[in-house]
């Protein structure tokens, strides 16, 4: 405990840590500052107009879906033309969303509409946050001698190197939690006082909950993982310039090499696919060379799926394997 203890402040203390703090801070500040700016509390007028619009909106909708039903009845039984296609993509109720009144009122805030992709910016910006302090954490210890000194007091390598992820762990933990309740609740609070608050169902606050949840998963992985590069390269700098490396070298250069040579599915090949998959829940990814040869056999989208599990699957595989490598080399390492 008193290990822990100390580690916690050491890891407080550092300059680096305190500038990201500030730095979060400010970002959030910005990010608030700009969407109060830009955002009013609609007249009665502007409400009016804006139901009237999603009305006929929703109206318009609906008279294609009829009359799309209307030529599908009247057709020959031998036209297969795509002009008579499956009525089901201008179904009004078949669809992710109807129009509503918030739509057409631009310049208003709207809690309900704009906080999952508000909530995204804060998860990339913790993800940032953490992989840096991870890396400086132990980076700047490896090069300074200060877990030689520690290691006079505590001789036990896999017992002090523990210590420092966990710390590193709970703290990144307890720092996103408090981060997100007074990010959320401040736009909240914007939404009540210069937007609309929207339509705040259980179905809204689940699918937030659960996007804020694989976030906190995501922040935790890019801590260990920038924890793990840093003790491997024994220095803050290995771990971006592994990062940077990755995504000139792969995500970049071996997407464009995958496109030349004209790979199936080159998007679960990367990285950054399932990240996404894992915070969405499910990505989709569009490849034309899958329906190479389906002429003539059916319709075929070109589309394929990368879902949660999976992707949790590999970030857990990816993360895990460098942590046990950093574990191993440290274990054995010269560190003076």
């Amino acid at each position: 405990m008193n290990l822990v203890r100390a580690e916690l402040e050491r890891l407080s203390a550092r300059r680096f840590v305190q500038l990201m703090v500030v730095l979060l801070a400010l970002a959030f500040a910005v990010t608030a500052a700009t969407t109060l700016a830009g955002s009013h509390k609609p007249t009665a007028s502007e409400m009016n107009s804006a139901r009237k619009q999603a009305a006929e909106a929703r109206q318009s909708m609906e008279t294609t879906h009829q009359e799309c039903l209307a030529r599908l009845k009247d057709r020959s039984p031998t036209d297969t033309s795509e002009y008579f296609a499956d009525c089901a993509d201008v179904d009004p109720i078949r669809q992710d969303r109807l129009p509503i009144p918030a739509d057409y009122l631009p310049g208003v805030f709207n809690f309900a509409e704009q906080a999952e992709p508000l909530l995204y910016f804060l998860i990339a910006f913790l993800v940032l946050f953490g992989f840096l302090v991870g890396a400086s954490y132990i980076g700047a210890d490896l090069t300074s001698g200060g877990v030689v000194n520690l290691l006079l007091w505590r001789p036990r390598r896999l017992t002090v190197l523990a210590a420092k992820l966990g710390t590193l762990l709970g703290a990144v933990l307890v720092l996103a939690l408090l981060a997100s309740v007074a990010y959320l609740a401040t736009f909240w609070v914007i939404g009540q006082t210069a937007g609309l608050p929207g339509r705040l169902d259980n179905d809204f606050w689940s699918s937030l909950g659960a996007v804020h949840g694989r976030g906190l998963v995501l922040v935790l992985l890019a801590s260990a993982m920038g924890f793990a590069i840093a003790t491997l390269g024994r220095h803050t700098s290995a771990a971006l310039g592994a990062v940077a490396a990755y995504a000139v070298v792969w995500e970049l250069g071996g997407r464009l090499v995958l496109e030349i040579v004209d790979a199936r599915r080159p998007d679960q090949l990367m990285l950054s696919s399932y990240i996404g998959a894992w915070l969405s829940g499910e990505s989709r990814f569009f490849d034309p060379r899958l329906c190479t040869g389906s002429a003539g056999t059916g319709y075929c989208e070109g589309f394929y799926s990368l879902n949660w599990p999976t992707a949790l699957a590999v970030l857990l595989v990816l993360t895990g394997g460098l942590t046990a490598a950093a574990f191993a080399v440290f274990r054995r390492r010269d560190l003076i």
